[in-house]
């Protein structure tokens, strides 16, 4: 018995062997393919912009739309829906627009229902939406740290439940989850946003392996990694070293390639890759004093909006004592019908 067992290994082991070698050598191969030879047809298909209201959301929403696909804009801020709508249409494509709160599970369902009677199914969906805070660890409201959890990962969670049936259904779908390259090493200032972003690569990888264990090939995912970008708001103010901040436009047309293309992971600037590998092999202080260099402060005060904080603390206090309510009014209901059974 422990013959065999040894016997399946060894061939297991060399069945892998020889795939690896088969994938890296067409991966290799790969490089010296023209794009025009290796990207898929995408015109017609309906692709979902989550925080297409602005910045780099507003950008993909355009590029998607002239290459022919149906547009679906979702933001919280209803002028920057219908302005991205507006000026999808005003290019010569077909937009619709929706205010949809992606932190709101039960309207991003319910949203999402709209969206297949009225437009139809998605089969391009891209998690865009993000936000920072920008404060210190210990100065960062707890609230905010939720906010941003909810926005830049748990929300994911709600808008491919809502899809990826139908995807499923369909054989055939994509999705894209922008995260950061924040995701991949920490930062000053960002600690909620960076571990908010490290979850967010974490939840795209584990989908993907899911997907292909069920045999669900057709469905494609694809994470995005920028360093910073000029111009979407997020960022605005920052200065670094050696790397220069990103275009927004180039990374639109960066993430665009990589759905047609179905890449799986992207690194912007690509530098990244190498560095990234080198974070492994190189002791902390290497890293430490590399980041520490190259960004000096990630979100300069003065940048802040300080009255968007204060907003969203109030927002999640009235929510987090509505649920505190919530809780204990059905406490008092289950003993007082537990003191009723009681009763002779």
């Amino acid at each position: 018995m422990k013959i065999k067992v040894m016997r399946d290994n060894v061939i297991d082991l060399l069945v892998f062997l020889a795939l690896a070698l088969v994938y890296i050598v067409e991966s290799i191969v790969q490089l010296f393919v023209p794009i025009n030879y290796r990207t898929k047809r995408i015109s017609g298909d309906i692709v979902l912009i989550t925080g297409g209201g602005g910045g780099l959301g507003r950008l993909l929403a355009e590029r998607f739309a002239k290459m022919g696909c149906v547009i679906v804009v979702w933001d919280i801020n209803k002028k920057a829906v219908e302005e991205t709508v507006e000026k999808v249409k005003s290019q010569g494509g077909v937009a619709h627009g929706y205010v949809c709160d992606i932190t709101n599970r039960e309207r991003v369902y319910s949203t999402a229902k709209d969206v297949k009677r009225e437009v139809g199914r998605v089969s391009i969906l891209i998690n865009n939406a993000g936000m920072v805070s920008g404060k210190p660890f210990l100065e960062t409201p707890d609230a905010l740290i939720e906010k941003t959890f909810d926005v830049n990962v748990i929300s994911h969670f709600w808008t491919v439940k809502a899809f990826l049936p139908d995807m499923i259904d369909s054989r055939r779908g994509h999705i894209v989850t922008i995260a950061s390259l924040a995701g991949t090493v920490g930062m000053t200032k960002l600690v909620d946003y960076c571990a908010s972003k490290y979850a967010a690569i974490g939840f795209d990888e584990s989908l993907r392996i899911e997907l292909e264990c069920y045999g669900h090939h057709n469905i494609h995912t694809t994470v995005i990694c920028p360093y910073f970008i000029k111009s979407t708001g997020m960022f605005d103010g920052v200065h670094t070293r050696f790397i220069p901040i990103l275009e927004a436009p180039y990374v639109a047309d960066r993430i665009v390639q990589a759905v047609v293309t179905n890449e799986k992971q992207v690194y912007l600037p690509g530098i990244f890759r190498a560095l990234l590998l080198l974070k492994g092999f190189v002791p902390w202080r290497v890293s430490s004093m590399f980041l520490r260099a190259l960004v000096q402060d990630a979100h300069p005060d003065h940048i802040v909006n300080k009255n968007y904080t204060k907003d969203i603390d109030n927002e999640y206090s009235k929510k987090l004592l509505l649920e505190t309510a919530t809780e204990t009014l059905e406490q008092n209901y289950r003993r007082s019908n537990s003191s009723s059974e009681r009763k002779p």
